[in-house]
């Protein structure tokens, strides 16, 4: 149940990113706002709303990655992994011997 509600909220928040980096503008876009776009009496003011996008950008990329972990660590949950070594040690894979193949001496 907790790994179906983190996937949800992980794949919610991929989609947030997303959408939060196609909203932003690009670095030459503020060239623009320097000769007076008429961008000062925005919602964020005339420099917030790069600020404002960039940070919120952050916060979901920074919950995008505590739930990638956590998903992972979720799936690996009690799982050990099995080396040859321990193998041949718990007795579950046999040892077989090669014989040697008999070479004739030469006359």
């Amino acid at each position: 149940m907790i790994q179906q509600l983190l996937l949800i909220i992980h794949l919610l928040l991929a989609f947030a990113i997303i959408g939060l980096v196609l909203v932003q503008h690009g670095k030459g876009a503020d060239a623009g706002a320097a000769f007076g776009s008429g961008a000062s009496g925005t919602v964020f003011g005339s420099a917030g709303s790069g600020s404002f996008l960039t940070h919120l950008t952050t916060t979901v990329a920074c919950l995008f990655a505590v739930t990638s972990v956590t998903l992972t660590l979720i799936a690996n949950k009690g799982a050990k992994p099995v080396t040859i070594t321990d193998q041949l040690e718990s007795g579950q894979v046999e040892t077989q011997t090669i014989e040697q193949p008999v070479i004739p001496d030469l006359p």
